[in-house]
């Protein structure tokens, strides 16, 4: 059987197990052990078990335990409403405020948290109804939203990153702070594109400054209280960026920032723990055996020589940089459109890897820009999961309102990494300090 044949026959059975709704790491079990079994018969057994072990064995992988528990704990305990309240007050001047409201709010809850289903329906919850009733534009404003909870596994902490740079082996600090500056400049982006469509249809925003209320607690007070939030946020980000921190000893003391955070706002308790507890238990868990099976699943596509094949093929294009570049990308984003995001990266990972390495390409700008792209996946037609998170959020949203306000994302996504192809610095400045 050829490498094409091979390739084509393991990623069809894994897409199609993945469309028929099977659980993502049973999939790669399942395909895993039989395609074990019959290459190598019940004595390749030893190397399943050999590859979990050593796929669950690294250490870089306790990091994503602890950024589930400290997004958890966060969110959990109801201390959103606070930067909803100060940031609310902040932009009340703005026509279109809550436009801005959500990048602001987004790119501080991606910061906390990385989840985009969780940012998005919070506010689908939070904000979206408000914009309704206000008589903003609902097709912007899902655009809005969508385009700002994509921010989450962008800007660190990102569970997301510690995956991806475990599995290409580059430096997981690096990685995760190279989504700094892209995160800020795509929120800034965010805010262009809003501000542009506002300037040529104002309808689309009502003139609502005058309904903000001069009441309740002052400014100066509800910033004083969002400084928990910044101890959480420096004790994850400020100690990797001093040097005195791997990724995993700052996601540790972020989960201890997120407690003195938690208990600040009164809300710390020993049921509340224990609940925070069990949840980051059973998401880290499915987490670490989707892992341990797309290890195995990259070491099957090694032994078969699909993944030499696919790199001798794709090089003997006789591509340029750029061309290769532009095809990895839109095959990522055509392929998010259809397959889970975290299942794809992990199939896809392997095989571009050699391909990155082959062109010469900077492994931190190239991987940060390919987990931009991944993300956008997220809220892409027809199988972004983002979509149907704010679809549960606001039942009464059309599911074709929200398709048609996904590609407005699509576009701000496309200038974004178009700039960052042209101006590379904008990806490897802050890792360049560390």
């Amino acid at each position: 059987m050829s490498w094409a044949e091979t390739l084509l026959i393991l990623l069809g059975l894994l897409l199609g197990s993945f469309a028929i709704g099977l659980p993502i790491f049973i999939a790669f079990f399942m395909i895993c052990i039989g395609a074990v079994f019959l290459l190598f018969g019940s004595n390749g057994f030893g190397l399943v078990a050999n590859s979990i072990l050593t796929a669950t064995s690294i250490v870089s992988l306790s990091t994503v335990a602890m950024f589930v528990l400290m997004g958890d704990l966060l969110f959990r305990s109801g201390s959103t409403e606070v930067l909803f309240d100060a940031a609310n007050r902040i932009f009340r001047r703005l026509r279109g405020r809550l436009y801005f409201l959500v990048i602001a709010l987004s790119t501080i809850f991606g910061a906390l948290s990385g989840s985009i289903v969780a940012v998005t329906a919070m506010l689908g919850r939070s904000v979206l109804p408000s914009m309704n009733q206000r008589g903003y534009d609902e097709g912007l404003s899902i655009t809005t939203i969508l385009s700002g909870a994509s921010l989450a596994p962008i800007i660190p902490p990102s569970i997301v990153v510690i995956i991806l740079g475990s599995l290409v082996n580059v430096s997981i600090a690096g990685l995760l702070v190279a989504g700094l500056l892209p995160g800020l400049l795509i929120a800034a982006l965010t805010g262009l594109y809003v501000w542009v469509r506002i300037k040529r249809n104002p309808s689309l925003a009502p003139d609502d400054a005058a309904d903000v209320a001069e009441q309740g607690e002052s400014l100066g007070w509800l910033l004083l209280k969002c400084v928990p939030f910044l101890l959480v946020i420096f004790s994850v980000i400020g100690f990797i960026l001093l040097g005195v921190a791997t990724p995993s000893e700052a996601a540790a003391s972020g989960v201890v920032g997120a407690l003195i955070t938690t208990a600040l706002y009164r809300k710390l308790s020993l049921k509340f723990l224990v609940d925070s507890l069990k949840e980051a238990a059973l998401l880290t868990g499915s987490i670490m055996a989707i892992f341990a099976a797309s290890s195995l699943f990259a070491q099957i596509l090694s032994f078969t020589g699909a993944s030499q094949g696919f790199l001798k093929f794709f090089l003997a294009q006789d591509l340029t940089a750029l061309t290769a570049f532009l095809a990895i990308m839109l095959i990522t984003l055509v392929a998010c459109m259809f397959i889970d995001v975290i299942a794809y990266m992990l199939v896809s990972v392997p095989i571009y890897a050699p391909i990155a390495d082959a062109f010469g390409f900077d492994p931190i700008w190239f991987w940060a820009i390919y987990l931009i792209n991944v993300t956008l996946g997220s809220v892409t037609p027809p199988f972004g999961y983002a979509l149907f998170a704010l679809k549960a959020a606001s039942p009464s949203l059309p599911m074709g309102k929200t398709y048609r306000a996904a590609w407005g994302v699509v576009a701000i996504f496309a200038v974004a990494i178009t700039l960052l192809y042209l101006v590379p610095g904008i990806v490897t400045l802050v890792p360049s300090l560390l």
